[in-house]
């Protein structure tokens, strides 16, 4: 392929940075998702800021041993349709075209380079020529493409085309179905062995980002998009062992072609939901870490003096989402009336002892690049019930919400939401569902509490969770300005444009959207003094071969 070009916009970005006008943060993410380097990148922050940054040093970590990591084990079989924590342990064994690290900055992974062109629609991935799958097969550009098709495959049920829908599809009508295909034949281009080409329907800026997006692991297409004990995978880890609900075992690969692993043996182990299980597991040395704590097990943690805990800022949260077309919630002035009747930051107080960040009801977090600020939407008990008189319900309304026991935090904030909302007239009646159950049912019920994770950008969650007809649509959200709103912000290199069109989108977000979103929370992990590497990621991603133990 020809030799790499900068992005037209850099030059802009390095000005709109140097002179104060996008964040560092804004800068470091947008600048490699345009193709330059993270170490480019923080050069160019230093010599701007002065400031001094420091790789992790991994020389003189200690070799060989078994971490055993406190985590839910779940059924592993269909990577491309994830929806929770699986991904941790296929990780090891099937990687991504690009990582995501926990600075929140898009890194080649399987890739070693990527160019955009200035029109963001032509994006060349050239793929490393030294990856080889661990049954010696070289790693080429097939196989990413037979992933990126079958992950887009209707059939497939994957989360990846709430990502990749406004780009890379079409809606189309086959024997008098509905459904939907990839936009164009030379969509996925194979330029040669290892370079791989996007052509886009429409502009679009986190491309790489997308891919990594937690389902989008690149499998062997030989095993026909599934994934379990010895399947083939390109990763530092094989898996010798999954039990459901109990463990999984992955053992280090002598010929990984990156970097560690320093492990001999990774091993999830599955303590329940119950905290105090989980923190006894700890504190005995049962496990050597907790992928994710919960915020009442902090105090207990504290106490024990062989255990670090880390905390990271992030964009997760949940939201007591409405389904548009059930009753009462097909009037927008219900829905509003709803964000109107609540108070997230006492909320947060209640729910999260203020270790996070209060919400505002449009799903943007201030910690992602495009966030636009708008005068914070206050509490208006008043304003809601004259809302709901006009919607036709003077005396009020009454709805039941489901949701979860566990984490404790969710049902916590349910119940100081729902005493909120009786001020306004609004009874809700609380069904306390076992996780289990609720996750059968959680984009099925009319009114449900949903806890969404970390997205480093906030057009990736949009799209993921309220773009029209997608998967994980649960609230069954279907606006054409916000279709196209959205499209235009995924398009937009520049910060200060893209935060513009954020702006319009969170205010028809609080004007119309499905939500009532009451904060952000910070999460937390917890590890033994003995485990070296480990670094809190956003999204509670583990890296294992980023990890180490001291015997």
């Amino acid at each position: 392929m020809s030799e790499r070009r900068e992005h037209s916009y850099i030059p802009k970005l390095k000005q709109q940075f140097a002179e104060g006008r996008c964040s560092r943060r804004e800068f470091l993410r947008t600048a490699t998702l345009l193709g330059v380097s993270a170490t480019a990148a923080y050069a160019f922050v230093g010599k701007v800021t002065g400031e001094t940054f420091v790789t992790p040093a991994r020389a003189d970590m200690p070799m060989g041993g078994k971490l055993k990591i406190g985590m839910d084990v779940q059924e592993l079989s269909t990577p491309h349709a994830y929806a929770w924590g699986q991904s941790d342990i296929a990780r090891g064994v099937v990687q991504y075209v690009t990582r995501t690290d926990q600075d929140n900055v898009t890194r080649p992974l399987l890739a070693e380079s990527w160019d955009v062109s200035d029109d963001l629609r032509t994006w060349t991935f050239s793929l490393r020529p030294d990856v080889k799958w661990h049954n010696g097969r070289p790693f080429v550009a097939d196989d990413v493409i037979w992933n990126i098709q079958h992950a887009l495959d209707p059939a497939t049920g994957s989360s990846m085309i709430g990502l990749m829908k406004g780009y890379m599809l079409n809606d189309v009508t086959v024997n008098g179905e509905e459904t939907i295909e990839i936009w164009d034949a030379n969509a996925l281009e194979k330029v040669d062995d290892h370079t791989v080409r996007f052509n886009l329907k429409t502009p679009q800026l986190a491309v790489p980002e997308h891919l990594f997006h937690y389902p989008m692991h690149i499998l062997d297409p030989e095993e026909g998009g599934t994934f379990g004990v010895g399947s083939n995978g390109t990763g530092p880890f094989e898996l010798v062992e999954a039990d459901v609900g109990i463990k999984a075992t992955l053992n280090a690969r002598k010929d990984y072609w990156g970097e560690g692993p320093y492990l001999d043996v990774l091993q999830f182990i599955d303590l329940g939901s119950e905290g105090a299980a989980r923190v006894g597991a700890l504190a005995s040395k049962q496990v050597d870490g907790l992928r994710e704590v919960d915020l009442d097990s902090i105090d207990l943690l504290q106490r024990i003096p062989h255990v670090d805990i880390y905390e990271v800022a992030t964009a997760q949260t949940g939201v007591a989402r409405t389904q548009v077309d059930q009753e009462p919630f097909t009037d927008p002035r219900v829905r509003k009336a709803m964000r109107l009747a609540v108070d997230p930051k006492h909320v947060l107080e209640i729910a999260y002892r203020n270790r996070g960040l209060p919400a505002e009801h449009h799903h943007v977090c201030p910690i992602h690049p495009e966030y636009a600020e708008l005068p914070f939407m206050e509490r208006d008990v008043e304003a809601a019930k004259a809302l709901l008189a006009e919607a036709g319900h003077p005396d009020g309304i009454e709805v039941g919400i489901a949701c979860k026991p566990d984490p404790s935090w969710e049902l916590q904030a349910v119940q100081a939401m729902v005493d909120q909302w009786k001020d306004a007239g609004i009874k809700v009646n609380i069904d306390v569902m076992p996780a289990a159950s609720f996750w059968e049912v959680w984009d099925k019920v009319p009114f449900g509490f949903t806890e969404w994770t970390h997205r480093p950008l906030g057009v990736m969650v949009l799209a993921l969770a309220y773009r029209s007809g997608v998967p994980w649509n649960e609230s069954h959200y279907s606006n054409p300005e916000f279709d196209a709103l959205l499209t235009e912000a995924e398009g937009l290199a520049d910060v200060e444009a893209r935060r513009q069109k954020l702006a319009e989108i969170e205010a028809l977000m609080q004007e119309d959207g499905p939500i009532v979103q009451p904060l952000w929370r910070g999460v937390f992990a917890a590890f033994d003094k003995r485990v070296k590497g480990f670094r809190k990621h956003p999204t509670d991603y583990i890296f294992g071969e980023e990890l180490a133990i001291e015997p």
